[in-house]
C-alpha cells in the first residue's frame, strides 16, 4: 500500500467487519458478471409530462450562457426544454405543473471527489472539535474538556477533524495530558495525515521511546530532546491507535450512518457523490441494495490493489462510462491510488522545496510503480483517477498516462485528483493527453493565506488550485470537497463562489486574481463536466432530452447574485430521476 493513503487505511479499518465473506463475494461477482452491460432504456415517442417545471430560470449547461424556460420529465427522464410554450405542449391531465415562482432550476449538482463511508463513519464515530465548530486551539480544548468530564474513568475518547492550520498549530502530549490523564485520548487531524495522543493513549497503544519509525511511513513527532511529543504520523502510526480508540461499526451501523450523510448531501443541493478509492469490491452488494433508499446517486472507484476483484464489475459496461448496478442508484468508474501526501503536512511531492525549508514532500510511489499501477487498472478494464497535490506528483501522473493509456484514451477519461499545486505546462499537457483535473477550491477558501505565507510564497501561491487555467485551455474540470479533508458543512455553491471569487476566508485576500472564473465556468465544474468525470456524461449532469431528471433548484438566481454571496444561496429542492427528494 501507498505510504501516504492514510484515509483509505483509516477507512479499511472503520469498515473491517462490514465485507462479505469471500464466498458470498464470488457468487455477487458471478451473477454480475452474467448481466452484462446494460444501458438507459429507450426514450418513449411521445405522452404527455408527468412534472412540467415552469416561470423561473433553467439553466441547461449545455453551452455558456444557455438559458430555458420550461423543462418537461416523464418516466424520470427530461422530454421537453425550451420556452414555455414548447414544454407546455407537453401537459397532459395528469401532469403536475410546478411553478418555480421565480426559483433557479439546474442539473443536479455533484460533488465527483467525496469520500462518503469514511465521512459517514468518522463523523459517527468521533467527536467533532474542527474549524466549522470551533475556531479556536481553545475553544477545541474547551470542547475536549466537557466531553471529558462525562466519561468514565479508562474510557477512550476520540476526537476528530481538528485543522492545525485554521485552529492555531499542533497538539501537544502534554495538552492533552491537560485535558485528561485518567482517560487515554486520541484526537484524528482533518488531513488524515496526522493525529496526536496523550501519554494514557501512548501507553495503551504500546508505544514507547524506544519505538522506531513503522513499515510503511508511520512515525511519532519527537521534540527537541527527542522525546515523543504526542504527534503520530501516516497511517501505520495512526492505525496503532484507530485500532484501540475507536469502536468498529456494525452493517447495520455503516447504513444508518451513509443514509443520514445522504440526506444532508440532498439537503445541500447534491445528488450525486462520488467515492474514490475508499470503497471495497466486497462492499459493493451492500451498497447498491442501500442506495435504493438513498435520496442521491452514489458512484464509487476501487482503488488500485483491488484489481482482481475489481475485473467482476468490468463486464457491467464500458470503461468510458460509469458501470451501475442494475436496480440501483450505484455505480462504479475507475481506479484510484494516492501519488503523494497534503500539502498541509508538507508531505505532498514538489520540485521545488516548501518555503524556508529543504522539504520537497515525497511520491508515493516510483515512477515504475505508477506505471505498473496504471497498467494494471487499465488492463481490469478501468481509467485511472489518483491524489496528485504537489507538481511532481502530477508530472508522475502525466508520465504514466502517456506510457500506459496515450493521448486520448478510447477506454475513457483520465483525471489528476487536486491537481492543487499544478503548473501552467502541466494543464496544456492534460490537455494534449485528453485527461483532466478535479479540483478542491476550499483549498483557496481555507488555506490561501498559509498557502501564501507559510508554504509557498505568493508566485506558487499565485497559481495554486488552477481552475481558470483549466477553462482557458478548454479543458474540463470538476470542483470538489474531498470531505471529510476540509470538515466543512457540505456546500457546493461555495466552491463556486470560492472559484469565481478566489477570496481566502481567514484574511479576506484574493489569491492568483488571474485564475477565478465565471459563475457560468464554475457550475460547469459541479454539474456538466462532473458528470463526464464519473463517466455519467450521457444520463445526468445537463438538462437534455433523453437524460435522466437530476435537478437541484435554488431559491436565488446564481447568475444575477453577487459573487461573494453565491454560498449563501439556499437550496429549495432536490429532484433525482424526476421525483422530489428534498425537502
Amino acid at each position: 500500500m501507498c505510504r501516504w493513503c492514510a484515509r483509505s487505511a483509516v477507512a479499511d479499518h472503520l469498515t473491517a467487519g462490514l465485507s462479505a465473506n469471500r464466498r458470498e463475494f464470488l457468487a455477487y461477482a458471478a451473477s454480475i458478471a452474467a448481466i452484462g452491460a446494460t444501458g438507459l432504456p429507450a426514450l418513449a415517442a411521445g405522452g404527455s409530462a408527468d412534472t412540467i417545471f415552469r416561470n423561473g430560470p433553467v439553466y441547461p449547461m449545455t453551452s455558456p450562457g444557455a438559458k430555458a424556460a420550461a423543462v418537461a420529465v416523464a418516466s424520470g427522464r427530461i422530454i421537453a426544454v425550451g420556452s414555455e410554450a414548447e414544454v407546455m405542449a407537453h401537459r397532459g391531465s395528469a401532469t403536475e405543473i410546478v411553478d418555480l415562482a421565480g426559483r433557479s432550476l439546474l442539473p443536479g449538482l455533484i460533488d465527483p471527489h467525496n469520500h462518503v463511508t469514511l465521512t459517514a463513519l468518522l463523523t459517527m464515530l468521533l467527536v467533532d472539535v474542527g474549524f466549522a465548530r470551533y475556531g479556536s486551539k481553545a475553544e477545541a480544548v474547551g470542547a475536549m474538556k466537557a466531553a471529558a468530564a462525562k466519561a468514565k474513568p479508562g474510557e477512550w475518547l476520540a476526537f476528530g477533524f481538528y485543522d492545525n492550520l485554521l485552529q492555531g498549530g499542533d497538539f501537544s502530549m502534554a495538552e492533552l495530558d491537560a485535558v485528561s490523564t485518567a482517560n487515554p485520548i486520541f484526537l484524528l487531524y482533518v488531513n488524515g495525515h496526522v493525529g496526536c495522543a496523550n501519554t494514557l493513549a501512548f501507553q495503551r497503544a504500546g508505544v514507547t521511546e524506544a519505538t522506531g519509525d513503522l513499515p510503511g511511513g508511520g512515525f511519532f513527532g519527537r521534540g527537541a530532546d527527542g522525546r515523543l511529543n504526542g504527534l503520530i504520523y501516516n497511517e501505520p502510526a495512526l492505525l496503532k491507535f484507530l485500532d484501540i480508540a475507536v469502536p468498529k461499526p456494525t452493517p447495520e451501523d455503516l447504513a444508518r450512518a451513509v443514509s443520514t450523510y445522504a440526506k444532508q448531501a440532498a439537503a445541500a443541493g447534491l445528488t450525486t457523490l462520488h467515492e474514490p478509492g475508499t470503497v471495497k469490491p466486497e462492499w459493493v452488494k451492500m451498497l447498491a441494495e442501500l442506495s435504493k433508499s438513498l435520496p442521491i446517486r452514489y458512484s464509487a472507484s476501487f482503488s488500485t490493489d483491488m484489481v482482481e476483484a475489481s475485473k467482476a464489475f468490468a463486464s457491467l459496461g464500458p470503461s468510458d462510462r460509469a458501470r451501475v448496478l442494475p436496480g440501483s442508484r450505484f455505480s462504479l468508474y475507475g481506479m484510484k491510488y494516492w501519488g503523494d501526501g497534503s500539502n498541509q503536512a508538507e508531505t505532498a511531492a514538489q520540485t521545488e522545496p516548501y518555503l524556508g525549508t529543504d522539504k520537497r514532500g515525497s511520491l508515493g510511489y516510483t515512477n515504475a510503480e505508477a506505471i505498473e499501477l496504471c497498467t494494471k487498472a487499465k488492463g481490469a478494464g478501468w481509467t485511472i483517477l489518483v491524489h496528485s497535490q504537489g507538481d511532481a506528483a502530477v508530472d508522475q501522473i502525466l508520465d504514466a498516462i502517456e506510457t500506459v493509456y496515450g493521448a486520448h484514451p478510447a477506454s475513457g477519461l483520465n483525471r489528476v485528483e487536486h491537481a492543487t499545486m499544478a503548473r501552467a505546462d502541466q494543464i496544456e499537457r492534460m490537455k494534449r493527453l485528453g485527461c483532466e483535473p478535479s479540483f478542491m477550491t476550499d483549498f483557496v477558501h481555507l488555506y490561501g493565506a498559509d498557502y501564501r505565507d507559510k508554504l509557498f510564497g505568493p508566485e506558487r501561491a499565485a497559481f495554486m488550485v488552477p481552475v481558470g487555467a483549466a477553462a482557458k485551455a478548454g479543458i474540463g474540470y470538476s470542483l470538489h470537497t474531498d470531505n471529510p479533508a476540509a470538515g466543512l458543512p457540505l456546500n457546493p455553491m461555495r466552491l463556486v463562489e470560492t472559484a469565481v471569487t478566489r477570496r481566502c476566508m481567514t484574511d479576506g485576500s484574493v489569491i492568483g486574481p488571474d485564475l477565478a472564473v465565471t459563475v457560468d465556468q464554475a457550475l460547469r465544474g459541479i454539474t456538466l463536466y462532473a458528470a463526464r468525470q464519473l463517466g455519467m456524461g450521457d444520463r445526468i449532469g445537463s438538462l437534455e432530452v433523453g437524460k435522466e431528471a437530476d435537478f437541484t433548484l435554488l431559491e436565488s438566481d446564481p447568475y444575477a447574485t453577487d459573487p461573494g454571496q453565491l454560498s449563501a444561496i439556499k437550496v429549495s429542492e432536490t429532484w433525482v430521476e424526476g421525483a422530489r427528494v428534498q425537502p
